[in-house]
């Protein structure tokens, strides 16, 4: 059986991903209601403008369905999925409802704004070494609680982690040719 992989599909980077769980052998499904959950097994929260999917997600009472989803489904959320998936948010964000899925606190915008954007290898834990990640207005892991295990750092910041079934990082693995981080995440996957 195909692994069904839904990609939150509000705004954002959703088409790179579907792409790539695509190359994969994933089964990619864009998810636009609360029903569109009960057809997979693991979910994407993109990259794209952290106050407008956040307003999205309640519009459309996907906040409550999510949160359930993640309790035993893995959740990977990139850039701005990572911020939805905090738990607080170190620099304003008051109109950005979290998704408390993974105990962490994000700074957005951490790296700069857009002009700031820039490229680099990461070496990731559990996954390689020499990674090709693209940070665009990328936030930072501030902080983490006990049970998170950081799985990689940048310039002194915390920019990937997991703990348990939730796995975050502030760049956008689906936008280079290097799919080491979407297998990870897929590999956590159970169908």
């Amino acid at each position: 059986m195909r692994k069904k992989i839904g990609v939150l599909a509000l705004q954002g980077a959703v088409s790179e991903h579907i792409d790539q769980i695509k190359k994969l052998g994933g089964n990619a499904i864009e998810v636009k209601i609360p029903e569109d959950l009960s057809t997979i097994h693991g979910l994407i929260i993109p990259g794209g403008e952290s106050t407008a999917i956040s307003r999205l997600i309640q519009e459309i009472y996907l906040y409550d369905p999510i949160r359930e989803f993640a309790k035993n489904h893995p959740v990977f959320g990139t850039c701005a999925g990572l911020i939805l998936c905090g738990s607080s948010i170190t620099d304003g964000g008051k109109k950005l409802k979290s998704l408390h899925l993974i105990d962490i606190a994000v700074t957005r915008n951490g790296f700069g704004r857009q002009i700031d954007s820039f490229e680099v290898d990461l070496d990731i834990k559990n996954i390689g070494k020499n990674i090709p990640s693209v940070f665009i207005r990328a936030p930072y892991i501030a902080s983490v609680g006990k049970d998170v295990n950081v799985l990689a750092e940048f310039d002194k910041k915390i920019v990937m982690a997991e703990q348990g079934n939730i796995l975050v990082c502030s760049f956008h693995p689906e936008l280079t040719n290097d799919d080491h981080v979407m297998r990870y995440f897929m590999n956590k996957i159970s169908v």
